[in-house]
């Protein structure tokens, strides 16, 4: 089967992002050395990881600004793979994934509709989807998105792209704050509810998840865990106050990076 992981990264004045994607592709290839993964990016890399590395098929959407989420539809053109899980690049995989393929070959779109805490508890925190909840859209991740190159798949990046680029316009339409950012699990969300969650989403196997170490799913009384848990880090696992981490872990703190790279 023609299938890959893909990671979209630009960096920015305050985040090296690229530097994220490559400790996420280092860690895929260390618990599944026969997987594929591709950086999407107009910056330079060296990493081996990398399958290939593909420029933005379109360039840079938004070159004066740090807000780079506009670039994320360029993602469903410029993946090489016919089967694609799209990955947010401040994430580490501690375990391997590869019976994902077998679900997912199946479908030709699926967003994530669930994420947990470290402890590896589905979370039902609602104190980040207050826009999701507001408007009544799908409760989706864009963090772990998979795609076939298909009719529906086509569409919905479509949508995606026609959202971020007339975003003030939607904005007026929806229950949110007048000067609301378009993020991207705000348009996939609204793309999911257009296209439909039929077609959109699995929440069936929830299975299809991540780790995410925001603070309130965490119950952590700051944002920043890695001042607040122990962690420890090896080739083999990573443990977060002693729990084996089984999900990709999407770590949000980007400088948690550079512990990753100190580590290997």
């Amino acid at each position: 089967m023609d299938k890959g992981f893909v990671i979209i990264a630009q960096n920015t004045d305050l985040v090296n992002y690229v530097q994220c994607a490559e400790q996420l592709a280092e860690s895929i290839m260390r618990v599944m050395p026969n997987a594929k993964v591709s950086l999407i990016s107009d910056d330079e890399t060296n990493c081996k990881a990398f399958h290939k590395v593909i420029p933005l098929p379109y360039g840079d959407q938004a070159p004066d600004s740090d807000w780079k989420l506009i670039n994320d539809w360029q993602v469903y053109e410029a993946s090489p793979y016919k089967h694609t899980i799209k990955l947010e690049a401040d994430m580490y995989m501690p375990s391997s994934v590869d019976y994902w393929w077998d679900i997912l070959k199946e479908r030709d779109l699926v967003v994530s509709t669930n994420i947990r805490d470290f402890k590896q508890n589905i979370s039902h925190m609602r104190t980040y989807r207050r826009f999701i909840d507001d408007n009544e859209l799908p409760d989706t991740y864009n963090a772990i998105t998979y795609f076939k190159k298909s009719e529906i798949a086509e569409k919905f990046f479509d949508i995606v792209k026609h959202v971020f680029e007339n975003w003030s316009e939607f904005r007026d339409t929806l229950q949110c704050n007048p000067n609301e950012p378009a993020t991207t699990d705000w348009v996939y969300a609204y793309a999911c509810h257009v296209v439909g969650i039929e077609e959109s989403t699995l929440p069936t196997f929830d299975d299809f998840s991540m780790i995410h170490m925001k603070q309130f799913i965490n119950g952590m009384p700051s944002e920043k865990w890695t001042d607040t848990l122990v962690y420890e880090i090896n080739e083999h696992t990573l443990r977060v106050n002693t729990i084996p981490q089984k999900y990709p872990f999407h770590y949000h703190i980007k400088s948690f990076s550079d512990k990753l790279k100190e580590s290997f």
